[in-house]
């Protein structure tokens, strides 16, 4: 048996997480805490992050989280503005469900009006990739555009530099998988670098060297322990001590041909998963070889990848084992702890990125924040179509869909009318962010664009509109393109449903 609630229930959940969420969009925006159960905090603005970690018993949290993920994979960034839209789009329709209109004549006036929007971004986006000075000062601007938002805003010129430079080293690729980001406690976020090749976060042996050119590198994940017996409740039984120091000495003669093994396959940096016993790394030191243990599975399989090489747990036929390479491997000192960087790696794609700053919080913070930036850069790259930002394209649309709809015939026109509405809210909560006046920032920016300033887009620093081109506002035109997709979807899923059941408890 079920009993139902009505469906003005679940839109009040939408509401409720929306509001909790739209104060953190924009330049200006709030950043939000959130505590766990066992004290730890974050501090973000990420809506992507806010939505993962927020306990709140609904249906529309899984919803509305479940497409902030979509977004978050498939672009990186916008999360927070396609939550805002959905929640508005929902409001929309609950206005026009109060006036008699039906729930699939609003789903046809957004499939519409969304359809539209698609063709008004397509229309309004530039393409410079013919233009390799302009394609790089965009890209420039639409990492700076991105940043805006981020915790590390006032440093975002410097980190804009960083973020190009690391995209560009992929050479077309998309992975940033390749992008290894390590966070080191101490100094400020300025100090925060980039380094070619590929760092990983162990040092070598005591007495080893600290410097080996022309690497040959064996990758594996091998117990350099003698192996033990794995029968429950066996025993080996001596009658003397010399017997006792006969199986001992067997035991290291077995581990030693496995270190004779390794050594035999002509390398001079070993790299291995598990522990390697001061006995054996003395071995291996006196033949010339620098080795580091109990590297983490993370950073092996990212070496790996850089220097070509294959991680192997047995060493009996050389011609099947792949050996990495690199031209320098080498101990450096980051903040106060030792690392090893491995420079001119085979695969010249990959780099890291060495942030420092004065908490981990802050560090979490600006790790999301350039993982953002380098998901948004690497779509650039992918599909180099850009659009101007500060709520230029937004105003737009909201233009082009207003006089659309005046040309509708039917209710439907109603329902572009309020999809109209709903984009422009973006630049509405973006404005009343940082505290201006958004109505009267609004009716500016349209009488701008209706005069012919193509670029009219909000300047919050100043409190008043500026020009796109000249602030350096440039954002993907797939970022905005997937931000409408994804909340007319959710918005006309949740339209759709009428009635919630729930099951009753015999």
């Amino acid at each position: 048996m079920y009993e139902y609630n009505n469906i003005p229930v679940f839109l009040n959940d939408v509401k409720k997480i929306v509001e909790l969420v739209k104060s953190t969009l924009g330049p200006k925006g709030l950043d939000q805490i959130l505590l766990s159960k066992n004290g730890n905090f974050q501090v973000t603005n990420d809506g992507a992050t806010i939505l993962k970690n927020l306990v709140f018993d609904s249906m529309a949290l899984n919803i509305i989280r479940d497409i902030c993920n979509v977004q978050d994979d498939e672009i990186g960034d916008g999360t927070t503005s396609v939550c805002c839209l959905i929640g508005e789009l929902i409001s929309q329709a609950e206005r026009l469900r109060s006036i008699k209109i039906h729930p699939q004549i609003i789903i046809k006036g957004f499939r519409i009006a969304a359809k539209k929007t698609l063709k008004i971004i397509e229309d309004k986006s530039f393409d410079y990739s013919d233009h390799p000075l302009k394609f790089c000062s965009e890209i420039l601007n639409i990492v700076r555009t991105t940043l805006n938002s981020k915790i590390i805003s006032p440093f975002r010129e410097h980190f804009s530099r960083i973020v190009v430079k690391a995209v560009l080293k992929l050479k077309g690729s998309t992975n940033i998988n390749s992008i290894k980001i390590i966070k080191k406690c101490g100094g400020s976020l300025k100090d925060s670098f980039i380094e070619d090749g590929f760092i990983l976060e162990k040092k070598g042996g005591i007495n080893q060297p600290k410097k080996v050119e022309n690497a040959r590198i064996l990758i594996a994940n091998t117990s350099m322990d003698t192996d033990k017996i794995k029968i429950y409740g066996a025993r080996i039984k001596v009658k003397t001590i010399s017997r006792l120091a006969e199986i001992e000495v067997a035991e290291q003669k077995k581990i030693f041909d496995k270190c004779k093994k390794i050594i035999s396959h002509g390398i001079n940096v070993f790299i291995n998963r598990q522990l390697i016993y001061n006995r054996h790394e003395r071995f291996f030191m006196e033949h010339g070889i620098l080795t580091i243990e109990q590297a983490d599975f993370e950073g092996i399989d990212r070496l790996a990848l850089a220097t070509g090489a294959e991680i192997v747990s047995t060493f009996d036929i050389p011609s099947k084992i792949k050996l990495g390479k690199c031209k320098v491997v080498e101990e450096i000192l980051i903040g106060e702890e030792m690392m090893t960087r491995f420079s001119g790696c085979s695969n010249g794609d990959m780099c890291t990125i060495i942030l420092r700053g004065a908490n981990f919080q802050l560090l979490d913070e600006a790790e999301r924040s350039l993982h953002d930036a380098l998901c948004v850069l690497g779509q650039v790259i992918r599909d180099p179509r850009f659009v101007w930002g500060g709520g230029n394209i937004e105003t737009h649309i909201s233009r082009e869909l207003d006089n659309f709809c005046k040309k509708m015939p039917g209710k439907a026109a109603l329902a572009v009318e309020s999809f109209s509405k709903s984009i422009q809210t973006l630049p509405k909560i973006v404005s009343e962010n940082a505290g201006l006046d958004s109505i009267d920032l609004i009716n500016k920016m349209k009488n701008a664009q209706e005069t012919g300033q193509e670029k009219a887009c909000l300047d919050l620093n100043k409190g008043d509109i500026g020009k796109a081109d000249e602030l350096g506002l440039t954002e993907s035109s797939k970022l905005k393109a997937q931000i409408v997709i994804s909340a007319a979807e959710a918005a006309e899923m949740i339209i759709r449903i009428d009635h919630q059941l729930f099951e009753k408890i015999q």
